[in-house]
This record gives structure tokens, sequence and C-alpha cells, in this order.
């Protein structure tokens, strides 16, 4: 038992030492916002109507600003991207569950105070959740929802409940600073094969920082987000045919990692107001491999809204 005790602390010990690292060789590109006790990171560029970004779990600003989607919004809106609690550069208060509603909360704080008084909104994966969310409990910000690759309602997830286990209390500590440092890097290449197929790893996703994202700090966030997965889809699917604002939905037609006709195509059946653009060829990462396909969403749920 000494043994793997001391195996453990020097891993733990190696991995705090590759985070520090991870952070100075990836310092913040945006700036800063005090809410609720949340150190929140943003970029903010362009001009225009003002277009938010949300990116989905495990991820942070990098994803979206590599798709090069941010760049092809930015020629007509203000677009402003978050680091999500725990992701990237933005802390994550422990003793606080932060549910889609919860940062929902947060992201309606922090938009209050750089000025947005309405935004459409998209949210990507686990963000689309937070989007949604967004959307049902502060109306009046959000003009329209572009809601790209959800997860929006309960099925059987084994996957989902072996990702949780970094936040489980005390043992999900261990394993979260000691083990899934390691264990997230050897898997790194299967997971990006998975969200990116059928499509490979484009090249411009070489600009993601792999090494901010198995930091034990937002392994745990990752986590955390598994872990409210299914019971927060099954808790939110009856509020969705009461959003009243423009909806454009958009999933890769071939996603390995969330069915897009059981779930998107259902959220669209479910929601009076909404279009849905299956993106052939793509997977998961859609605004990866088609970043054009959800600058069309884009576009198309400004001029809704603006109707």
């Amino acid at each position: 038992m000494a043994a793997i005790a001391g195996v453990l602390t020097v891993s733990a010990l190696v991995n705090h030492c590759l985070a520090r690292r991870a952070e100075a060789q990836n310092p913040p590109t945006g700036r800063f916002l005090d809410v609720d006790g949340v150190r929140l990171h943003y970029v903010e560029v362009g001009d225009g109507p003002t277009l938010v970004l949300l990116h989905g779990n495990g991820s942070m600003i990098a994803d979206f600003v590599s798709s090069g989607l941010v760049g092809l919004a930015a020629r007509t809106h203000r677009v402003i991207v978050f680091d999500r609690p725990g992701y990237g550069h933005s802390t994550r208060p422990r003793g606080r569950v932060w549910s889609a509603d919860a940062q929902a909360d947060l992201v309606s704080a922090a938009l209050g105070q750089i000025g947005v008084t309405g935004a459409v909104v998209l949210g990507h994966s686990w963000g689309a959740s937070v989007a949604i969310a967004l959307a049902l409990r502060h109306p009046s910000i959000v003009r329209g929802l572009v809601l790209a690759s959800g997860y929006y309602y309960p099925t059987p997830r084994l996957d989902m409940l072996l990702m949780a286990g970094p936040a489980v209390p005390v043992l999900g500590d261990i394993l979260r600073h000691a083990v899934a440092p390691l264990t997230s890097r050897l898997a790194w290449p299967l997971l990006m094969r998975k969200i990116f197929g059928p499509a490979p790893v484009p090249a411009k996703f070489g600009g993601f920082p792999m090494e901010m994202a198995v930091r034990p700090s937002q392994l745990q966030a990752s986590a955390a987000e598994s872990a409210l997965l299914i019971p927060m889809a099954a808790a939110a699917a009856a509020r969705y045919p009461t959003l009243t604002m423009p909806v454009v939905i958009v999933a890769g037609s071939e996603d390995r990692l969330i069915d897009p006709d059981a779930q998107s195509g259902r959220l669209h059946d479910a929601i009076p107001d909404s279009s849905y653009h299956p993106v052939p060829g793509s997977g998961h990462m859609v605004h990866q491999t088609n970043a054009p396909a959800v600058m069309r969403a884009i576009t198309e749920a400004f001029a809704r809204a603006e109707a």
C-alpha cells in the first residue's frame, strides 16, 4: 500500500507541474470578469449584432478559435466567447452544482456586465444545454438560438457514467490528480477519432491545447458535467416547446457520440419555431469540420430574429 501511495503521490506532483507548464505556455488571450465568485475568461472580437459562443464538455475558447468560426463570424458580428467555469482560464468554485441552469445565470450576469442586452447564442454539445437554459431563464437576452450537436433527451449512456469518475468525492480527487491525466493523454487519439469521425481531425485543430484539457482541474469539471448530462436532459425536456425565439439546430449527420436524429431531430419536432440542418460527412465536431455550415445556421438565426 505504501508503494502504491508513493507512486500516486509522485504522479500527482508530475501532473501538477505539467498543468502549470500548460498554463504558462497557453496564457489567456482575452479579458476577465468577476461574476458571482467566478473569474470568467472571455474573448471579444468584431463589430455588429452580438453572437455568444458556448463550448462543449472538455473544451474551451481555443476550440471555436481554431475551428475558424470566430474569424468567420467576426466579419459581421460582435463575437463573445466564454471559457465556461472550470475550462480554459475560468475558475470553477467548488461547493456548487454547476448545472446548465447555474451556468446560464452566470452567463446572463456576465453579459450584463459587458453591456449585452440581446444576442444570438450558439451552444455546442454540453454548451447547447447552457444556451437553452439561458433562453428559458433569461429570454429577454436571447434573440435566437443555434444549437450544435447537443444532447437533449435522456438515454442510457455507460460512457458518461465512466467519465464521471473523477467527480466522485475523495476517490475522484485521487483519480483526477494522479491517474486521469495520464489515461486521458493515452486515450486522446481514440477520443479524437470518435468525436471528429467520420471526418479526419483537421490540421487546424493543432491549435487546440491538449495539455490544458488534461489538467486535473479541467478533468474534474468535465467529469462533473458528464455526471449531470442525463438527469439534466431529463429535467429540461418538457420545457423545450416553451422556447419562443427562433431556434436553428445543426448536427453532423454521422455523429458517433450523440445520435443526431434521436436528439437534434427530435428537438426540432418539439420546438415550433425551429429548423434542423443535418450536415453530411460531419460528426460531433461539426463546427470544426464544416464551419461554413455552422456559419449559415448563425446567419439564419439572425435573419429570423430580425424578421
